[in-house]
């Protein structure tokens, strides 16, 4: 037999108004907060039965588990575990801006660690949340019934505090989530007075106070674009970095660290440390030689012992790039007004509170005014009664019960009800003298108190002020300096090479085309004369050609022997050991058959004024800017058109000030000014810089510059220097003046540098030996490169073994 109706439904309609119902009851009673008090239902239940159970800041502690199970069995027919978690994030100092409930006990770390179990934690209100509830037993907000309909619990709270944009809330609901930040309660005061005093205020002018969120764990922030969008429209991305600073040891030279003092909000410090030393046994982040958490009561500390070559700037970019050192806290600040889910303004925030403080405030006037008047009507029976005593006394006397009294006073002096009440229940001490007066002043200050509420009712205005007053007490009060440090720098993407630590390398090419980078502290400095160390694999035809000195963030352009240019940042180049075999050229960028690199040149920043300028075998030079190379395709361009019988032997940068030499292998030398040279179009040829004689060759093109020593090498070792005042000034296409004595047991010069006496060299052979030494040593005992005139035969500068010879030559430092 069936019982009651069965009736035919739609189950697509059913369906989609089941799943609706359930939407806006997790969005309206569970995930996001109202506009006016800030809260979510919970939140709210809490604070109410911890006030209910008159757990005042003043007064003792109670256990967690009491406080959890009265607002179960009274307010959330739900599980204690949500109920405890939301109690435990408004004891958090990490969570909150200013905590709501004052915990005693374990309730987490920002390490994620677990809160103790409620029945070994205390809670009672923090002092700030009185400013929540109060007022809240003035009719100041509507009360609705209990999940049983046995009580009663507030809507909403009454919250003088601006709760909402002061702690913020974070919540996902269905289909659409919520997360405002903190912010920092004296600047959210100055804001909301100032909007009083001026409703037409812009979102501008409001930033004025409102400088950006203000999160309990301090860190900083990033440019404020993100900052402004989220104000003016509520929605924006806000990164936030965590704040770190070097330490160096006193005592031990070299010995630093990074010290983390600050994190993002919300991040978790011990997943933190985990990451970062996932990252450096992958060899992700480089130049970490421990990590260390110091952390204890007086704050933060996180550790990061740097290795004595390590630099601290890119290890911090790797960092703040693969952890959470550097996050993005993305706002929405999506709240409930009157009970539907909307995305306000930073000024529709601040609006909203004043709006609502106004309603509370009228409604707590008014019922302060009722009760007033009520107060008055009783105390105007009680001088009726005084103002007539003996009638009075007479007329009680003469009833035979108390109602009858009542009655008769009521009729023979004109009273309500209520008042021949209390003049039934007033105490015959009432009748002395001091106690009539008494009553006679609270029934005049109860008239003011009337006058003052219906004219406090008769003008929005003065309302207004009220909640201005209001703000200026909570600043006064509960208002403490910003933890949140707003930089202007805006957010930069980190590329690779933020991540590379700056360092002066050696980067060499070899005869048969193998690129290396190798960190400059791999050859030591030795006397002239040394026989040096291995710096290359010796292998047949496979010395090194070119030799330059370069930091890591350096430049490269690569010019060919057929007038093209290449470029890389000396990063790309290849890490090596001193005595790797490095990585071929044509594995970089594309170099075609019987092309081959001729010069090597290093730019750091494409100044305007500076030249590049190119020098041929057959005595050719031209000078183009610099920043016509700024933007090198990976397929090269053409940087000097040639003849089919010449190549380009040497390339270097210098401004339109400076004088530059050119020398051929026979030791002919040549000086004339940049100026003599016209700036030419980047794929144009050259003009005449030395007349060469019979099957002599440039090998070098160096820039002068004061005080400058023009170095000669040839390829059997020798060497010398020469102050640069002893080359005249000539005008270009000159056949130049003589520079070296070329003989047999020198051989031909193979290379010359511009130096100064504080820079190194650095020779390298054809069988891969390296030999690092000064070019003048302090003392004088310890040699260094002979001075010498233009016309002489140099010193021994390396000793040739056998058949070995130089084959190139760099000067730096």
């Amino acid at each position: 037999m069936v019982v009651g109706k069965v009736r035919a439904i739609n189950i697509e309609e059913e369906i989609k108004s089941s799943y609706l119902d359930y939407a806006m009851s997790v969005i309206v009673s569970r995930a996001l907060p109202d506009v006016r008090d800030g809260l979510k239902p919970v939140h709210r239940r809490i604070l109410y039965a911890m006030d209910g159970l008159g757990l005042k800041h003043t007064g003792p502690y109670k256990k967690s588990a009491r406080v959890v199970g009265e607002v179960l069995g009274k307010y959330h027919p739900h599980g204690d575990t949500s109920v405890y978690d939301a109690m435990v994030r408004m004891a958090q100092d990490f969570s909150m801006r200013s905590t709501l409930v004052d915990g005693q006990g374990n309730f987490g770390s920002v390490d994620n660690d677990p809160p103790a179990a409620m029945r070994y934690t205390e809670v009672r209100l923090a002092s700030i949340s009185e400013q929540m509830l109060v007022d809240i037993d003035k009719d100041t907000v509507d009360f609705m019934p209990n999940f049983d309909n046995s009580l009663k619990e507030p809507m909403v709270l009454p919250a003088r505090l601006p709760n909402l944009l002061l702690n913020g809330s974070s919540g996902i609901a269905v289909g659409m989530a919520t997360n405002i930040p903190p912010h920092n309660l004296g600047e959210i005061c100055d804001a909301i007075a100032y909007l009083i005093d001026n409703p037409e205020a812009t979102v501008n002018e409001l930033l004025q106070f409102v400088k950006g969120p203000d999160f309990p764990t301090a860190g900083i922030i990033l440019g404020r674009d993100g900052i402004q969008s989220a104000y003016a429209t509520g929605h924006g991305k806000v990164v936030v970095r965590a704040k770190a600073h070097l330490v160096e040891d006193a005592k031990e030279a070299g010995h630093r660290q990074i010290v983390v003092t600050e994190l993002p909000y919300q991040t978790n410090k011990a997943a933190l440390v985990e990451r970062m030393a996932q990252l450096v046994k992958d060899k992700k982040v480089k130049g970490i030689s421990e990590i260390r958490d110091e952390s204890d009561r007086q704050g933060m500390r996180l550790v990061i012992e740097l290795r004595r070559d390590a630099q601290p700037q890119p290890v911090l970019n790797a960092l703040y790039k693969h952890t959470a050192m550097q996050s993005s806290f993305f706002i929405n600040m999506l709240a409930l007004v009157d009970g539907q889910p909307r995305v306000i303004s930073l000024k529709e925030a601040l609006q909203y509170h004043i709006d609502f403080r106004s309603r509370v405030i009228t409604r707590r006037s008014r019922f302060e005014l009722k009760e007033a008047k009520a107060r008055a009507h009783i105390l105007e029976g009680l001088k009726i009664a005084l103002d007539n005593i003996d009638a009075v006394i007479a007329t009680i006397r003469k009833s035979a019960t108390a109602e009858a009294a009542r009655q008769n006073l009521i009729s023979t002096f004109s009273l309500s009800q209520t008042q021949a009440q209390a003049i039934l229940d007033m105490p015959l001490r009432r009748l002395a003298g001091l106690e009539r007066q008494k009553i006679l002043d609270e029934y005049a200050e109860v008239l003011k108190t009337i006058a003052y509420l219906e004219e406090l009712l008769a003008n929005p205005r003065r309302i207004l002020m009220l909640v201005k007053e209001d703000v200026g007490e909570l600043r006064a009060k509960y208002a403490d300096p910003r933890r949140t440090e707003i930089k202007e720098q805006e957010v930069i993407e980190f590329s690779e090479e933020d991540l590379i630590p700056h360092q002066r390398v050696v980067v060499t090419l070899s005869n048969r085309g193998f690129v290396k980078r190798v960190p400059s502290q791999s050859y030591r400095a030795q006397h002239r004369g040394g026989h040096g160390i291995q710096a290359h694999p010796t292998r047949e035809e496979d010395a090194v050609r070119l030799l330059v000195v370069a930091d890591t963030h350096d430049r490269l352009f690569f010019f060919t022997n057929r007038g093209k240019v290449f470029s890389l940042k000396c990063h790309e180049i290849p890490d090596s050991s001193r005595t790797g075999k490095g990585t071929a050229v044509v594995n970089l960028f594309p170099v075609v058959e019987r092309e081959r690199v001729t010069s090597m040149v290093v730019v750091t920043d494409f100044k305007q004024g500076d030249y590049l300028l190119m020098a041929t075998c057959c005595g050719e030079v031209k000078k183009t800017a610099v920043e016509r190379f700024a933007q090198v395709r990976s397929s090269g361009l053409i940087a000097m058109d040639l003849e089919e019988s010449d190549e380009l032997v040497s390339a270097n940068l210098a401004n339109g000030q400076d004088d530059i030499v050119l020398v051929t292998r026979k030791g002919q030398s040549i000086r004339f000014t940049v100026t003599e040279l016209r700036a030419s179009s980047r794929t144009s040829g050259g003009v005449r810089g030395i007349r060469l004689l019979g099957d002599d060759r440039v090998v070098s093109m160096g820039v002068v510059y004061p005080e400058a020593y023009l170095l000669i090498v040839t390829t059997r070792g020798f060497g010398k220097l020469t102050p640069v005042g002893e080359y005249p000034r000539q005008h270009r296409g000159g056949g130049g003046v003589r520079t070296f004595k070329v003989v047999e047991k020198t051989g031909q010069v193979i290379d010359a540098k511009l130096v100064s006496r504080s820079q190194q060299l650095m020779i390298i052979s054809a069988d891969g030996i390296i030999t690092r030494t000064m070019v003048r040593e302090k003392d004088p005992d310890k040699g260094g490169i002979s001075v010498q005139g233009r016309n002489t035969q140099g010193v021994t500068l390396m000793r040739m073994k056998g058949d070995d010879t130089v084959v190139a030559i760099a000067s730096f430092g």
